[in-house]
């Protein structure tokens, strides 16, 4: 098979109706929230979802979806909403950020439609526990590689094989620690096959992932650190992007600066010059009581804004702290995603 564009075939596509105030496709699949999406030609984004094969794309304030191998069938609808939370109606919560918070006003015209997406609890997880210490593209090439070679075949694009995420039991295997070690993952290979280990043998299975969307998020927080290589950082992105818990606002080292920069008035950032398991703890409590319920997709919006590195108006920019740059940085302030976690390995 080959890659489909809607000006191709256009018979092969569905869509819904899909504002882009609503949704901007390519902001959202390219913000570092999911890692396996590849815009294949201009507007077109191809991924795996519920173990199905997908390109997506937006014209005429619709989204537009074709599903490979197979009829879309009549719950592909459901599937999009349920994946882009399509129910929560986003131009409404910026309206409220954007009274609440001066800074968040002056980006939210330049850049509507950045929503959070609803993704598999696993997938999630070991994702982000592939985060710590990284950068997008590295996480990216992680992630696709961990499907490649533990991930069961969908089919082939152009001659590319695409691969579902991996099971815990495929994870949990003695072999996988060497196997990822030897595909570049360094310590986060052991931390992988000890998580899926955890969960299958001392938590019941992917169904204790699954219940934690019906607990409440410190709960969801505290039971997810428990796991090997998950620290509050992956944690809360886990909560925020799989587990219901729109009130999670993970803070690296990436949202720090934002914080430093454009926030710098706060107590929490008083003499701070690296980031603290307290003070990542403070600032998730102030922009959760300036934001709202949904500080996490508040903070999604600001993270995509300062990845696509918009220069800013000449107010934010007087108000910014100078900072004195480090030799090597450069690839930090270009989308660095983590800080170190809590997880008793150096790295």
């Amino acid at each position: 098979m080959q890659h489909r564009t809607l000006a191709s075939a256009p018979g092969l596509w569905a869509s819904i109706p899909c504002p882009r105030a609503e949704l901007d496709l390519n902001l959202v699949l390219s913000s570092g929230q999911c890692f396996r999406w590849r815009e294949q030609s201009p507007g077109h984004w191809t991924g795996v979802l519920e173990g199905r094969l997908w390109t997506l794309t937006q014209a005429d304030e619709r989204l537009y979806y074709t599903v490979y191998g197979e009829a879309a069938g009549p719950g592909a609808p459901q599937t999009l909403h349920r994946f882009f939370q399509l129910h929560v109606r986003l131009a409404e919560l910026y309206r409220h950020w954007a009274s609440a918070d001066p800074h968040f006003r002056e980006l939210a015209g330049r850049f509507p439609g950045v929503r959070l997406l609803r993704q598999d609890p696993a997938e999630c997880l070991f994702s982000f526990i592939c985060s710590s210490n990284n950068h997008l593209s590295r996480i990216a090439g992680m992630v696709q590689r961990l499907c490649q070679h533990l991930g069961p075949q969908l089919g082939r694009l152009d001659g590319v094989p695409y691969h579902g995420f991996p099971s815990l039991q495929a994870l949990a295997k003695a072999e996988v620690e060497p196997q990822l070690r030897e595909l570049g993952f360094g310590y986060r290979a052991r931390f992988v096959n000890e998580c899926a280990r955890a969960i299958l043998n001392e938590r019941g299975g992917l169904g204790w992932l699954q219940q934690l969307r019906s607990v409440s998020y410190e709960q969801a927080q505290l039971s997810l650190c428990s796991l090997p290589g998950v620290g509050i950082k992956v944690a809360d992105c886990v909560c925020l992007m799989a587990l219901d818990k729109p009130q999670a606002v993970p803070v690296d080292v990436h949202v720090w600066h934002i914080a430093r920069r454009d926030y710098s008035w706060l107590p929490a950032l008083k003499d701070q010059r690296s980031l603290s398991h307290k003070t990542s703890r403070e600032l998730g409590d102030f922009f959760r009581s300036m934001w709202g319920p949904y500080a996490g997709w508040t903070q999604a919006v600001l993270f995509c804004a300062d990845l696509r590195q918009i220069p800013k108006p000449q107010s934010l920019r007087a108000k910014a702290r100078p900072r004195k740059r480090k030799r090597g940085a450069s690839e930090e302030s270009r989308g660095l995603m983590s800080v170190q976690e809590d997880t008793g390995d150096p790295g």
